[in-house]
């Protein structure tokens, strides 16, 4: 018994002290892949909806009203996201990290594999747009669970001046599967439209099967966090998460999800709504999709640099950075939207997705965790995380169609009220303590 103690008290010494640690780097393996398959999935349904869905469950409807439709079901997983992170942060906060994230990874796994498995509206009627609302909810669930655990278990481990890179690796493995999801459905994209729209665009979403089997093997052997299990030992009065965040911490609750919300209009603009609107302007879909790659590609890069850099200098002047440059890019890039050109939403896309995102997203993860104390952070950093995705991208596609339409086919509208997100972001962010120096294990909270 006491050489088991001593061996569990030598491996979480050798945690603190490294990265670079047989069991750190299986951990961090976890957080990057397991993030990576829930977004795969996540992303790949955006990327249906905005090339697919609307000519394959709304058959009978006109094409802009069936992509608002494809885009409202898009909407509903987001809205789902926040709730899957109170659902899912309650037992992680009450029972530990791992068994929940093993969980989320299965239930996202299942129901994307249905979807591609769905009949078509000329089939089954309506219940295919019915079905296909639910699996939508249901996968927004399922993600609302695994960003807060999958970015805490690597977080918690990690050495105190590593905390943000360590955390990061949940956030790159988010543009890791949307490159992923989007390389996989372009390759279909080259069939013939009639095969594409009739079995091929079902290919990348039966291939998640494979990807969770892979995830949850590394999975399974990663170890639950150290300060959770010191929180248990020590027998804490444990009281319902939720309460607490919305009782206890309202302003952090609330000034995050609002600086949140900046990287995730990017993603919401740049990544959906964007796509349809180069398409529709006469773009190559293929070509357009290997851009959206590229893109999501140029944000892991961006995410690896800006959460070390948030460990040097902190998370708040790294992620303030990010937001100004959006409000500054915020004209520019409606200008080469408007282009019509590969090449300018190519640059578009860099600017945007890969240096504004990045820039903000990479010490999004510490910055959400470290407003938090232990007993409460993964239903605090989740619903964080995930409201802001909701208010930021769930329903941006909506709202950029109708300024588009309200502005008479301008996009000025859509600058201007991006900018105000980014100046609104900026304040929030200034509002919020510095985490950096944080004690994770309580003390200055």
């Amino acid at each position: 018994m006491t050489k088991t103690i001593n061996t569990q008290q030598s491996s979480t010494e050798e945690l603190s002290d490294s990265l670079n640690t047989t069991m750190m780097r299986r951990i961090l393996a976890s957080s990057f892949l397991g993030s990576m398959i829930e977004f795969y999935d996540f992303i790949l349904f955006a990327t249906a909806a905005s090339i697919v869905f609307s000519q394959v469950f709304f058959v009978d409807l006109d094409p802009s009203i069936g992509l608002v439709l494809s885009f409202t079901i898009l909407a509903v997983g987001y809205v789902a996201r926040p709730l899957g992170g109170i659902l899912f942060g309650h037992f992680g906060d009450k029972i530990g990290r791992k068994g929940v994230l093993v969980t989320s990874m299965m239930l996202m796994g299942g129901t994307t594999v249905a979807i591609g498995l769905l009949p078509p509206t000329a089939t089954i009627g309506v219940a295919a747009p019915v079905l296909l609302t639910v699996f939508r909810v249901i996968q927004g669930l399922a993600v609302g669970g695994e960003w807060g655990g999958a970015m805490l278990i690597a977080l918690e481990h990690a050495p105190d001046k590593r905390r943000g890179f360590a955390a990061s690796f949940a956030n790159m493995g988010g543009p890791a599967g949307a490159v992923l999801a989007t390389i996989v459905m372009s390759v279909f994209t080259l069939l013939p439209d009639e095969q594409f729209l009739s079995w091929g665009w079902r290919i990348p979403f039966l291939l998640s099967a494979v990807l969770v089997l892979i995830g949850l093997v590394i999975r399974m052997k990663v170890h639950e966090s150290p300060i959770f299990q010191k929180l248990q030992d020590e027998a804490d009065e444990r009281k319902v998460p939720l309460l607490e965040v919305i009782t206890k911490y309202p302003k952090n609750l609330v000034l995050g999800i609002v600086a949140g919300m900046s990287s995730y209009t990017v993603q919401g603009l740049m990544t959906v709504w964007a796509i349809s609107y180069v398409i529709d302007g006469g773009l190559d879909s293929t070509h357009v999709l290997w851009v959206k790659a590229l893109g999501a590609a140029s944000t892991v890069v961006v995410v690896w640099f800006a959460s070390q850099l948030s460990d040097r200098f902190g998370r708040r002047p790294v992620m303030m950075g990010g937001m100004l440059l959006g409000a500054l890019f915020a004209f520019p890039v409606m200008f080469l939207l408007d282009m019509s050109s590969l090449w300018a939403f190519a640059v578009a896309l860099l600017l945007t997705q890969g240096l504004v995102q990045g820039s903000i997203f990479g010490p999004f993860g510490a910055f959400c965790a470290e407003m938090f104390p232990t007993r409460i952070r993964y239903t605090g950093a989740s619903l964080v995380y995930q409201t802001s995705s909701t208010l930021g991208a769930g329903f941006t596609p909506i709202i950029a169609s109708s300024l588009v339409a309200f502005a008479g086919g301008s996009l000025w509208l859509i600058a201007m009220v991006w900018i105000v997100v980014f100046i609104v972001a900026i304040g929030a962010t200034m509002l919020v303590k510095e985490g950096r120096t944080t004690n994770l294990e309580g003390a200055n909270f």
